[in-house]
């Protein structure tokens, strides 16, 4: 039995930050009801590469396992629906700008006395208080507002993006921990919460270390593509057919490293005896250490390192990525049939309980698949259903 099993989530979150927080949730077990609107769905659903009618690659991973309930919450009739449709112990989580859910009737204060242990989680960009808690925010935005494009990238080339939604996801996963944390308060006291997240507050987290690193030397850290301004050799370097990433933590570690690569001369240089001394001679380490790299190949630098106890990665691509053997091991990714007949390489949750890996490899609902289900198993008729078809309250 999964932990989260005979949970109830209501879902009213779309684009990535609210749908990874509740697929998470839907692997650990939780029945999780996504409501989207009629027609259209969560905006998702239209981005690129299509793998089938109104589901992309993108909607297909993050809504794995979810039902689908197509409610109009612009509609009175929508609104009175979704508070009938409340338990007492329901989880609700949405991604709606603040101030949105309750102009709704829909806020936490609005749903509580339909649900007295409810545990209400609020996503939004920039938090819930604030001169610019109204604003909308994506991922991206926020890289760049809380300070991590500033840190990301090539010294003097502009500032980038990191190329995952690591703000988004994080988000998601800082949810995830305040519903957890809820829900073990709820089992002891029977109170419900209110959980709020925002990608802002994520952002500021993954800057942790930069911000502490400034503040102790009142200086700006400065963009050094791969590598880290505390330690030196801990970045990428050039092979003779790709690049590997190498990471020397500690003295004796780099002592390793220069033996692995057949260098005494390298482990005697005064320049890079100490961290301290191989943080001030950066680029002649670097220079140093790439010159023995580029002369191997990438296999040949690896197998060198790791036999020597030193830390060492080929750079992957996806596609090897895929095919490696400890990925292949983990089992974290699980192909998943589409529409389309594509197939998708869906990535489960990464945690495992009693050796069991938590995933859900149920291909993601079409828009207003369950809405007919869900509502009958909530009591109405066919008839109530019907009318409220026919009003564009939902979609069947």
């Amino acid at each position: 039995m999964k932990p989260l099993s005979g949970q109830r989530v209501i879902d009213l979150t779309q684009n990535v930050a609210g749908p990874y927080c509740t697929q998470v949730l839907a692997d650990l077990g939780a029945e999780v009801i996504k409501i989207e609107r009629p027609g259209a769905g969560d905006d998702t659903r239209h981005w690129t590469p299509q793998v089938g009618e109104g589901l992309s690659a993108t909607y297909a991973t993050l809504n794995r396992g979810k039902r689908s309930l197509a409610l109009d919450l612009d509609q009175p009739q929508g609104q009175a629906l979704l508070r009938r449709l409340l338990r007492p112990d329901d989880i609700v989580v949405h991604s709606l700008k603040p101030g949105s859910a309750e102009q709704r009737g829909l806020g936490y204060e609005h749903l509580l006395p339909h649900c007295p242990g409810l545990i209400y989680c609020a996503l939004s960009a920039f938090g819930n208080i604030g001169p610019l808690s109204a604003l909308p925010g994506y991922d991206p935005l926020i890289q760049a507002y809380a300070g991590i494009m500033s840190v990301n990238g090539h010294d003097g080339q502009p500032p980038a993006r990191v190329g995952v939604s690591l703000v988004d996801m994080g988000t998601g996963l800082w949810s995830v921990i305040g519903i957890l944390a809820a829900l073990a308060r709820r089992k002891d006291s029977g109170e419900g919460a209110r959980v709020d997240t925002s990608l802002l507050e994520t952002g500021l987290a993954w800057m942790t270390n930069p911000l502490a690193n400034y503040s102790a030397s009142g200086k700006l850290p400065r963009r050094m593509g791969s590598a880290t301004a505390m330690l030196a050799p801990y970045e990428v370097f050039e092979t003779a057919d790709a690049h590997v990433f190498i990471g020397c933590g500690a003295d004796r570690m780099f002592q390793k490293l220069a033996a692995a690569l057949g260098s005494s001369q390298l482990a005697q240089d005064p320049r890079f005896t100490r961290n301290a001394d191989r943080v001030a001679h950066r680029d002649a380490l670097h220079e140093a250490i790439a010159t023995l790299t580029r002369a191997q190949t990438t296999q040949a630098v690896v197998d060198q390192l790791r036999a020597a106890g030193v830390p060492v990665s080929a750079v992957n691509d996806l596609a090897g990525l895929l095919q490696d053997p400890q990925v292949q091991t983990l089992a974290l990714h699980q192909p998943m049939a589409s529409p389309s007949g594509a197939t998708l390489s869906a990535v489960g949750t990464p945690i495992r309980i009693d050796g069991q890996r938590a995933f859900d490899a149920h291909l993601s609902p079409r828009v207003g698949q369950d809405t007919e289900a869900v509502l009958r198993a909530a009591g109405l008729s066919a008839d109530e259903i019907a009318t409220l078809a026919a009003q564009g309250a939902v979609q069947v």
